[in-house]
């Protein structure tokens, strides 16, 4: 999948709910299942190119909703950060075993906050 097909999956995840049922049902079985718009067609009763504009409708919705909030920039900056932070720990490990153990307990209660 590419690089933009994994972000409008991830915004699917975030913003989803604000789309209509059925905007949200079209876009998951594109971006989520990875079935062609002839399928979708297929399945929903709608001609083809139904399908792609309400999916390109949803693209732009989903973009819109995270310019103006941010919310999956900001969840992948912090994951990011986490896999910084463990790679930082396995490096400090060999050198303080101490504050090793300290930081791998913030880290680990950073990733089960399900970021």
């Amino acid at each position: 999948m590419f690089k933009k097909d994994m972000h409008i999956s991830l915004l699917l995840d975030f913003y989803g709910d604000i789309l209509s049922d059925r905007k949200r049902e079209l876009t998951g079985l594109y971006y989520n299942d990875d079935l062609s718009l002839s399928e979708i067609a297929e399945i929903s009763g709608i001609s083809r190119q139904g399908v792609r504009d309400a999916i390109k409708k949803s693209e732009a919705e989903l973009l819109e909703l995270e310019e103006k909030l941010g919310l999956a920039g900001r969840y992948e900056e912090l994951r990011g950060q986490i896999a910084d932070i463990s790679k930082e720990l396995n490096s400090i490990e060999a050198k303080d075993e101490q504050s090793a153990l300290k930081l791998k307990m913030i880290a680990k209660e950073l990733s089960e906050l399900n970021l």
